[in-house]
Order: C-alpha cells, then structure tokens, then sequence
C-alpha cells in the first residue's frame, strides 16, 4: 500500500511539471506581474507546442522561440483549449494578439492559421482571455531571459 501511495505522489508530480527538456521562463509584464512559461525552443517542441493539454495553470503559458524574425504562423490542430497568442519582435515588444483562438477539431491539416502582419522572434501562448485581464496589447514589451541569449538591458531608474 506504502508503495503504491509513492507511485501516485510520483506520477502526479511529474504530470504537474514541464516533460524533462523543457525550461520555465519568467516573463515579468509591464505592471511587474511574472507569467511563467514553457520554452519550445527546438522544431520538435514548437510542432508539438500545447497539443492534447485541456488547460493551463494560472499564470503559466508556452514561449516559442525562433532563431530569426518571420510571420510565424500558428494553428490549433489538437490543441483542447482555446488560447491567446501573443506575437512579439526581436525586442520583446508586442506585435500583434490574437484573442481566444477556438480549438480546431477537424482531423485533416484543414485548421485555420493564425499569423501577425509583421515579423515576429517570440511567440506566447496563453490561457483564453489572459491577454485582457493582463493588458498585453500591441506595443507593451515583455521582460524574459531565454538561454543563450544575452540579457535583457533594464530600464534606466528615475531618481
């Protein structure tokens, strides 16, 4: 019995956690408030990116990272929740939301895409309606620190 109440704490934990691989980044928004993200920094993560996952914890989301600016374009093939995607530049500043993308349930590749009209180097993906309760509109920057990439230079303070 002892045993089998470790297995369950076990099988629970690791369902509660990222899948080994994958980082939690924190991105502090404007007004100070930190979302914590998945990294899908690797093709494979970004082609699997939140499929088959019914929801996500408050606060939490995935961050795509690409090696260079495109109109990266996103569908919700597989994907169980609805979602905000979040578009931003090479600065970390916004460019372009969509707000609450419906699931797909279609079998063939026949899901709409949803894309920016402007380059992007950064993707987030979160909850339905997080972008609004957030504030995270076109031109707000974000604050996050992705591996292998020199840091974010702060604001100057104000004395």
């Amino acid at each position: 019995m002892k045993m089998r109440v470790l297995l369950l704490a076990g099988l629970a934990l690791l369902a509660s956690t990222p899948a080994v691989g994958e980082s939690l980044i924190p991105i502090t928004l404007p007004q100070g408030r930190v979302v914590l993200a998945e990294l899908a920094d690797t093709s494979e993560e970004r082609a699997r990116g939140l499929m088959f996952r019914s929801a996500l914890e408050d606060n939490h989301g995935m961050l795509f990272a690409f090696a260079e600016p495109q109109q990266w374009s996103f569908w919700m093939k597989n994907t169980r929740m609805s979602l905000d995607i979040i578009w931003m530049d090479q600065k970390k500043k916004i460019v372009h939301v969509a707000r609450r993308v419906p699931i797909c349930s279609r079998t063939d590749d026949g899901c709409p895409q949803y894309q920016p009209n402007e380059n992007a180097m950064y993707v987030l993906e979160l909850a339905a309606g997080s972008a609004e309760l957030l504030h995270l509109d076109r031109g707000v920057t974000l604050r996050f620190q992705v591996p292998g990439e020199p840091p974010d230079k702060k604001p100057p303070q104000i004395r």
